[in-house]
């Protein structure tokens, strides 16, 4: 059974080649805009935890803005550690709200 909440507004989501915060219960998600592609991950750096929303978009990576870990916003992994990766969470629109799946 799916189980999406309301995470935000689609005016609300990034522009392309941006990543922005969302708070969400007692997480945030990271929302990031990649090539027109919009992807969900958890907001926390596994190296230092670091906020990735406040990251910036280089290539189809999020960069952490603390230490420039690197973070595939589809597959949540670190671009120089396969063994490292963040979670993802489905994302789809309905009726101008941007529901996320946990």
């Amino acid at each position: 059974m799916s189980n999406f909440v309301r995470l935000a507004a689609q005016s609300e989501l990034p522009s392309e080649g941006e990543a922005k915060e969302f708070p969400l219960g007692d997480k945030v998600i990271c929302v990031a805009n990649v090539n027109g592609t919009i992807s969900a991950m958890d907001n926390v750096c596994l190296h230092r935890g670091g906020p990735l929303g406040q990251g910036v978009i280089e290539g189809d990576k999020v960069v952490c803005p603390w230490h420039g870990w690197q973070w595939d916003p589809k597959t949540g992994q670190a671009a120089h550690n396969p063994g490292a990766r963040v979670a993802v969470y489905p994302l789809k629109v309905e009726g101008g709200d941007v529901m996320i799946e946990m």
